[in-house]
């Protein structure tokens, strides 16, 4: 435990941050695995509408610093190929 009254405030500091660290990725992750099962369902516009939030999701904890810019970019590009490999032949 921390001796220091710096170190005291360090620990209560690094906690809210764990946590409001832990909102932004969680939410990031229920999006993608929304989207993830609105495609299984084959309910493409739902799917599509759910993609748009997973991918502002990810935006948002990249832009926090929750997780890397890149990584944010990559699961983006995973998500929507996911997406349009699954798109109704019909429509194009």
């Amino acid at each position: 435990m921390p001796v220091t009254a710096s170190a005291k405030k360090r620990l209560r500091q690094g906690e809210k941050r764990r946590l409001r660290n832990r909102m932004y990725r969680s939410r990031a992750r229920t999006y993608v695995k929304r989207t993830n099962n609105l495609i299984s369902q084959g309910l493409w516009d739902e799917a599509q509408h759910a993609a748009q939030s997973a991918a502002s999701a990810l935006d948002k904890a990249a832009q926090k610093g929750v997780i890397r810019k890149k990584n944010a970019s990559r699961r983006k590009s995973r998500l929507f190929r996911r997406l349009h490999q699954a798109e109704p032949e019909s429509g194009g």
